[in-house]
């Protein structure tokens, strides 16, 4: 089935009553999607000319379609032994199964990736670690110990997601557009990028740095303050160096109590220097 009939089927599908039992052949129709999805044939966002990202909105209808149509599923593994794991999901997002020629490095201690998430060849994937359906992790990324990649976020080539990162996902409102990490970005230790931010190529995010739509990045090279609106996402510059800060509340009392908020704050731009203190990622590869 072609991208395009598939579109429209999804649609169709996606268009019937909740309380209306679904065709047999929806199944047949979300497995088709989930291939397409892990062979990075569609995408759940698309990077237009401009630069902008948006959501492709019959993708994410079609993996929500799984959802609905899937039944509850023993996914235990290690049946006969006394270390068995006990997994109960929908059967149409098992596990999805990789093999030693699809050239991923997924090191042993329980990561897991979803059916459903492009993990392209190079990738390296440290313990433990989760990948969730509709994801996209391009080439020569690392995503390392407790590092999240959450439903259908976008992750371009040569990423460190570090320890503990969290990149967050979205389903639902359809239209809403995902997180999305450029490429050669380097995302720091316990991180949380969320509510579809957008960390354009080669930015650092400093360990500890939290960004979300309502976040408020304060430039202090450009003398500017970042925000992201009801209608745009946050977006971190190109090469941006983002480290934890902190500013004063406003209020009077909070300043008697000497109260101040954390905030992300920009010191620098990418340069050789920065460049040469992240070389050694290279080594672990």
């Amino acid at each position: 089935m072609t991208a395009e009939l598939l579109e429209k089927k999804i649609g169709e599908l996606y268009a019937t009553a909740r309380e209306t039992a679904l065709p047999k052949d929806a199944r047949t129709v979300v497995d088709e999607l989930l291939t397409l999805l892990e062979s990075g044939s569609v995408r759940a966002a698309t990077r237009a000319d401009d630069g902008q990202w948006t959501a492709v909105q019959w993708v994410k209808q079609g993996i929500l379609l799984g959802f609905r149509i899937g039944e509850l599923a023993d996914m235990s593994v290690g049946v006969h032994s006394p270390g068995q794991l006990h997994f109960f999901d929908k059967d149409t997002y098992p596990v999805r199964k990789l093999t030693a020629t699809d050239g991923i490095r997924v090191v042993p201690g329980g990561s897991s990736i979803r059916r459903g998430a492009y993990i392209a060849r190079g990738v390296v994937c440290m313990p433990p670690m989760y990948v969730n359906v509709g994801a996209y992790v391009d080439e020569a990324t690392m995503v390392d110990s407790h590092a999240l990649v959450g439903s259908c976020a976008q992750i371009g080539k040569r990423v460190h997601l570090s320890a503990a990162a969290q990149i967050g996902g979205v389903l639902e409102p359809i239209n809403a557009s995902p997180v999305v990490i450029e490429d050669d970005v380097i995302v720091g230790g316990n991180c949380g990028i969320y509510e579809g931010t957008v960390v354009r190529k080669s930015a650092v995010i400093g360990a500890g740095v939290v960004l979300t739509r309502g976040t408020p990045v304060f430039d202090l090279i450009k003398q500017d303050v970042i925000r992201g609106t009801a209608s745009k996402p946050l977006e971190i510059p190109e090469g941006a160096v983002v480290v934890p800060g902190a500013r004063e509340v406003s209020g009077k009392w909070g300043k008697q109590l000497g109260i101040s908020l954390q905030t992300p704050v920009i010191v620098k731009y990418r340069d050789d220097k920065t460049d040469a203190a992240t070389a050694l990622e290279d080594w672990l590869r």
